[in-house]
This record gives C-alpha cells, sequence and structure tokens, in this order.
C-alpha cells in the first residue's frame, strides 16, 4: 500500500508499505531515516519516540497504514535550517555537550521527550525532567548527564526568548 505523511515538513508518498509494518520500520528502512531506534518493540524503552501530529509517540507501536495524511517529525526533523545547512536544537546541541550521549542507542527517543517537555514547560524542575523522561529507558549514563542536559536546553532556549 501506498501511505501518504508529512514527515519532518515535507510531503512524502511511501510505497509498498506492508499492512503490519511499524511507522519505526518505515521510517528506517523506507525513508532511510535512522535516528529513531529499533531497541525494544514493545513500546517500553522509548528509543523510537517520534512526534505523531505534535504528540511524542512510540513508532513501534504505531502501524504505518495508521500516519495517512498526518503529521511526523523524527530526531532528524528538530534541526532547524535549509537541508545541508541545518544547525542543531538546542536539545540536541546539550546533549552533545555535556556528554548525555554515550552509546547513543535512547539517545534520539530522549531528545524528542525532551525537547517536548521545554516546549510545554520552558523551566522544568528536577521531578519534572523525571517524570518526562521515564518512559526513556537508558543503560549506560546513569540519567545525570541526561538531566544535565535538559537543564541546559530548557536555560538556553529561555534566554533565547
Amino acid at each position: 500500500m501506498r501511505v501518504n505523511v508529512t514527515v519532518n515538513g515535507s510531503a512524502e508518498a511511501v510505497d509498498d508499505v506492508w499492512e503490519g509494518e511499524s511507522l519505526l520500520y518505515m521510517l528506517r528502512e523506507r525513508m532511510g531515516l535512522p535516528g529513531s531506534k529499533n531497541a525494544c518493540e514493545q513500546g517500553e524503552c522509548g528509543s523510537c519516540t517520534v512526534y505523531l501530529d505534535g504528540v511524542p509517540a512510540c513508532a513501534c507501536l504505531v502501524a504505518a497504514g495508521q500516519v495517512e495524511g498526518r503529521d511526523v517529525r523524527t530526531v532528524e526533523g528538530l534541526a532547524e535550517g535549509p537541508p545541508g545547512d541545518e544547525w542543531l536544537d538546542p536539545v540536541q546541541e546539550a546533549f552533545a555537550e555535556t556528554g548525555a550521549v554515550q552509546c547513543g542507542f535512547c539517545t534520539p527517543g530522549l531528545i524528542v521527550q525532551s525537547h517536548d517537555l521545554i516546549e510545554r514547560n520552558p523551566a522544568p524542575t528536577d521531578a519534572e525532567i523525571r517524570e518526562a523522561l521515564a518512559g526513556n529507558l537508558c543503560r549506560c549514563t546513569g540519567y545525570e548527564k541526561i538531566l544535565d542536559a535538559v537543564r541546559l536546553a530548557a536555560e538556553r532556549k529561555a534566554a533565547a526568548t
């Protein structure tokens, strides 16, 4: 089947999508967007988190056919600027600068979820950050550097506005 979807601001028609295929598979394998990671395939780890119509969702749990006519934004879509001259979103920059990226498997989902948190709450407390990221599992960092990254991104976004 063909799925017509807007991905990272661009209207796309994706052909040969299998009826039981996940949005995650479609993004990674059919569209060449490897940012969202395939870890648990059960919606438990958060590695595949994307925006679906502006709301964070686990792409592994969404059937590709369900995104017909909808808007998807991946971690790649958080970068701003014209193609070839993009600059990172403050959340992406903060994750890199604070060392919150280690093996990188959980990072895309954590970045999308952190981005959503800061958009909704420009000055989150540590408790609010922990609650917002509770559905994202990391096996490497111990979470402290992730908290540092979210705090730094929130500070930078607040200073920019």
